[in-house]
């Protein structure tokens, strides 16, 4: 799933008041810590993380890390050690994106 610049912007807009959701630590994207991102996708399509210091993982390869191992999950920013990530609900989307110009 691609995003385009504007439902990108859209989607740090809403995202900006959120506190972090999941914290990773030093060992990265574990297996609780993507089985924790899962359960928060349960009851949000965006889902704040905080990457601390001392991983071997920089915060925009922890959260692609993370991504990755969550299907329907892209990266939508990474700010600092902060990332946005985004999956939409399958069954009833809550958050209407932006549609795309198509030529």
């Amino acid at each position: 799933m691609a995003l385009t610049s504007k439902q990108r912007a859209h989607l740090r807009k809403l995202a900006h008041p959120l506190k972090p959701v999941l914290h990773l630590g030093k060992e990265g994207a574990t297996v609780p810590t993507v089985r924790a991102l899962r359960q928060a996708f349960n009851t949000r399509e965006l889902a704040k993380v905080r990457v601390h210091d001392g991983g071997e993982l920089g915060p925009r390869e922890a959260a692609e890390a993370l991504a990755a191992q969550v299907e329907n999950t892209v990266v939508v920013s990474v700010a600092g050690r902060s990332a946005v990530l985004y999956r939409p609900d399958p069954d009833a989307p809550q958050i209407k994106l932006p549609q795309s110009k198509q030529a």
